[in-house]
């Protein structure tokens, strides 16, 4: 400990050094919240006064709105390293030792005490709430080992504390705090004011230095319980989250989160991402259950296992998603929803009637103030054979040579065709260099094509494809 007081090295408690650490990221203009999305005006501000102001915090939300991720983002406005007290139960600072044990040896070793450091990682304990929870879990309890050793029950060495007093100096998150019984709510009233701790009928006055922090559905306070008011009260600020706001801030979120065992498009990904918005807001949805971020993701992870499974059936060398693959999503991710009373035996229509229009709308959105008469006047008369047995040079062959593809290609971020395809064309047409992607929405089944590798050989095909991030494929056809 003397060379550290040597060093120069101060005391902080754990909420100046978050705040100092806010403000130093603010400045220096450095995003403090990596990997949060769409809270950047809403949210986050809120957050950040709070924690300037050195509150305990508990984020209010619906299921799958990023709660958990915000809070364990809070690890990165910890100091990288800080010392403890080397051998302390509660990483103590060696400048301040808050247990008996640890303040005899200061006392006996001075600046002799040995010192070990800290990793921020180690000072961040969750802990889920569950009705079984007990005091012991959270607070502490006698260890009848230390009591049967001769110490007596009165002896502020024979308990063995919980999860709270060991976050000393750290944060301590409280998932879904409303599923925690009333009576282990109470357990937490004196951590948060009083900073002692109650065990078995004996106080022990442990200055804790924590920052509680919690997350709680808006729902459990009338399904499965709810926060005390005196808790409510100890909390400093209460943080409402929500679901993105704008449709790029969902897609973005699918992009960051989606492990894709294929190549999905950008305008598929704008499909799932109006999609989910659209059952956010259907009445026949529970909309006090909410519909996830996580179901977006698992629509674009399914999207693209679709089409893995769609080019191994049909032999093509690289999966490519097309409009085809998105008629899983319903079928596989009904079971993520709650749906409303009187619309059982419904779910799969209103789920297909949803995906149609987000669809159709995505359609919209990116081919408005396009003529397409001339696409849907040759399809009329030269019906194309597309579905999900279909390969993507099968398709594209079949296409007519129209100008207003390469138009509608450039608007669907593709480009390039299948190798060793192009589309039926007269002799005196040139070929037509881009590909087409509006293939659902003018046709009675949608299908598409997709671009091959420039070599594929069979052991290359045979072997798994890695996963790639979803990202716009410029070069890739979809229809």
């Amino acid at each position: 400990m003397g060379e550290l007081r040597s060093s120069g090295h101060e005391l902080r408690g754990v909420k100046d050094e978050i705040r100092a650490n806010l403000l130093a990221a603010l400045r220096e203009g450095r995003d403090p919240w990596p990997g949060i999305v769409g809270f950047e005006s809403t949210v986050l501000p809120q957050l950040e006064r709070a924690l300037i102001a050195g509150h305990d915090v508990v984020l209010l939300g619906e299921r799958g709105q990023g709660k958990t991720r915000l809070l364990r983002s809070l690890v990165g406005l910890l100091d990288e390293w800080t010392p403890v007290i080397d051998g302390s139960e509660l990483g103590e600072h060696p400048y301040d030792p808050i247990t008996p044990a640890s303040r005899r040896r200061a006392a006996e070793l001075g600046d002799a005490l040995p010192v070990a450091w800290r990793h921020r990682d180690e000072r961040y304990t969750e802990k889920l709430a569950t009705p079984d929870t007990a005091v012991a879990d959270l607070i502490g309890d006698v260890d009848p080992v230390k009591v049967a050793e001769g110490r007596s029950l009165g002896d502020p060495e024979t308990i063995h504390f919980g999860l709270v007093p060991r976050a000393h100096r750290g944060v301590v998150a409280i998932n879904e705090l409303p599923d925690l019984a009333e009576r282990i709510q109470v357990s937490l009233l004196n951590v948060m004011e009083e900073r002692d701790i109650q065990v078995r009928g004996y106080t022990i006055r442990l200055p804790l230095d924590v920052l509680l922090v919690a997350s709680a559905n808006p729902e459990d306070y009338t399904n499965r319980g709810r926060i005390i008011t005196p808790l409510k009260d100890r909390f400093g600020a209460e943080v409402r989250t929500h679901y993105p706001l704008e449709l790029a801030d969902e897609i973005a979120l699918v992009q960051q989160e989606a492990e894709l065992v294929a190549d999905v498009p950008q305008h598929l990904l704008e499909v799932v991402a109006r999609f989910t918005r659209s059952l956010r807001e259907s009445s026949a949805v529970d909309q006090g259950s909410g519909v996830s971020a996580r179901f977006a993701v698992a629509a674009a992870e399914t999207v693209a296992a679709a089409a893995l499974r769609r080019a191994a059936i049909t032999g093509e060398g690289r999966a490519v998603a097309r409009p085809v693959d998105l008629e899983s999503v319903p079928a596989v991710l009904r079971g993520k929803l709650e749906f409303a009373s009187g619309e059982e035996g419904r779910e799969h229509e209103h789920l297909e009637h949803l995906l149609r229009r987000a669809t159709a709308d995505t359609a919209r959105a990116r081919l408005r103030g396009l003529d397409l008469t001339p696409l849907a006047e040759a399809v009329s008369q030269h019906p194309v054979r597309t579905g999900e047995r279909v390969p993507a040079a099968e398709v594209v062959t079949a296409l007519p040579a129209l100008d207003v593809l390469t138009e509608v290609a450039k608007r669907l971020d593709a480009g390039g065709w299948p190798s060793g395809s192009t589309p039926a064309a007269p002799r005196s047409r040139a070929r037509w260099p881009a590909p087409r992607s509006w293939r659902s929405s003018c046709c009675s089944s949608p299908a598409g094509s997709r671009r091959t590798p420039p070599t594929t050989t069979a052991s290359a095909t045979a072997e798994a494809p890695p996963r790639i991030a979803a990202k716009p494929l410029s070069r890739n056809l979809l229809a």
